[in-house]
């Protein structure tokens, strides 16, 4: 009888870590996919735009509004797509139920053989900036009969409902993520779309992120005391290192956990923010991220091809020092530069020139 019990234990043990090892899933790596912004005169076409996605392996596509020429191309491809429903278009999806299953119908419905992931309603909105505060009130009220719609068509398991919001926007800047939260005067927006994602299967709330502007409007997630930090090479910012993946000996410290990236500290920042709120079930899905190469003293190849590289890396391989299990679905801005954008280095986002050529080696497969 006791000689059974160490083989009972030895049992136990074994099932305990397959069930672990099953229960683990958030530790495989995610796919990086990529925006594709079309804000310019001289990109492919969309069909062109699509192909060359597939050639380089990339699996997942954000498209800013139903381009249907793009929508056609993406049939049948398997390439996971998250469509937006642009800022102009809620107030009358807010407005209308009708409005609502009309566009899901012309959008989506209509292409069954399209393997959409998100249907993203509104992009870096917030009530409290100039350009995107008139939209804040449609938000809620559109995600809600966009996933009505939805709903009606029988599609509520192939999709999620969402909207992405720019975390410098929302988020109250410090560099400790633990301190995270969302700006006292943003609650108000902020919290019934929480509850509206934490209602609905725990949605994931998409965030856009930029380290980049963060590096050079000097902002407290990427520290001026990192300078004084020992560093490998003297000639180079130890701020620039923190943003863009470059070196693990330039740290910010948060109580036990230590960060060597902002991208970590930016999107922790989010996870503490959701948690005050109510949101501790939510996942983040960094629904644009990139690095300029041009327009700036910082926007250049090199650093361009290290930050989105190195991104693909990490995020395919670790998770976040406050989630270390969990890997964090990323999409990089741009496919393709956008020439009609009004400031000279947002219109140099794209890892590939309109010839379809990479700018620089990157490889989506990491």
């Amino acid at each position: 009888m006791h000689s059974r019990i160490p083989l009972l234990v030895l049992v136990l043990s074994l099932l305990s870590a397959s069930f672990l090892q099953i229960s683990s899933g958030d530790e495989q790596a995610q796919p990086v996919g990529v925006c594709y912004g079309t804000f310019a005169d001289n990109q492919p076409s969309a069909q062109d735009a699509v192909s060359l996605v597939q050639s380089v392996g990339i699996q997942r596509m954000r498209l800013y509004g139903p381009d249907h020429n793009a929508l056609q191309s993406l049939r049948n491809t398997g390439i996971q797509v998250v469509l937006g429903v642009p800022n102009e278009q809620l107030q009358s999806i807010a407005s209308s139920q009708d409005n609502a299953k009309q566009w899901i119908q012309d959008n989506v419905q209509n292409y069954q053989d399209v393997n959409f992931r998100f249907i993203v309603v509104g992009n870096g909105i917030t009530p409290v900036h100039d350009q995107t505060s008139q939209f804040a009130q449609f938000v809620l009220p559109a995600m809600q009969n966009i996933q009505n719609a939805i709903n009606a068509f029988g599609l509520q398991n192939r999709m999620r409902v969402t909207t992405a919001l720019d975390q410098s926007e929302i988020i109250s800047t410090t560099y400790q993520p633990s301190q995270g939260q969302f700006r006292p005067e943003t609650r108000q927006f902020v919290d019934p779309i929480i509850q509206f994602l934490v209602n609905n299967n725990n949605s994931p709330l998409l965030v856009n992120l930029h380290p980049f502007f963060s590096l050079i409007h000097v902002k407290a997630e990427i520290p001026m005391d990192l300078e004084a930090q020992a560093h490998r090479d003297p000639g180079r910012s130890a701020r620039l290192d923190y943003a863009t993946f470059r070196s693990a000996q330039t740290t910010v410290q948060d109580g036990p956990l230590t960060y060597t990236n902002v991208f970590d500290s930016m999107v922790d920042s989010v996870h503490s923010a959701l948690e005050k709120a109510g949101g501790s079930s939510l996942d983040v899905v960094v629904s644009e991220i990139g690095w300029p190469t041009a327009g700036d003293n910082a926007a250049n190849m090199d650093n361009a091809r290290t930050h989105n590289n190195g991104l693909i890396n990490h995020v395919r391989s670790f998770g976040t020092p406050k989630r270390p299990q969990k890997r964090i679905e990323t999409y990089i801005f741009n496919l393709f530069d956008e020439n009609k954008k009004d400031q000279e280095v947002d219109r140099h986002w794209g890892i590939f020139w309109n010839n379809k050529q990479a700018k620089y080696d990157i490889n989506f497969q990491q």
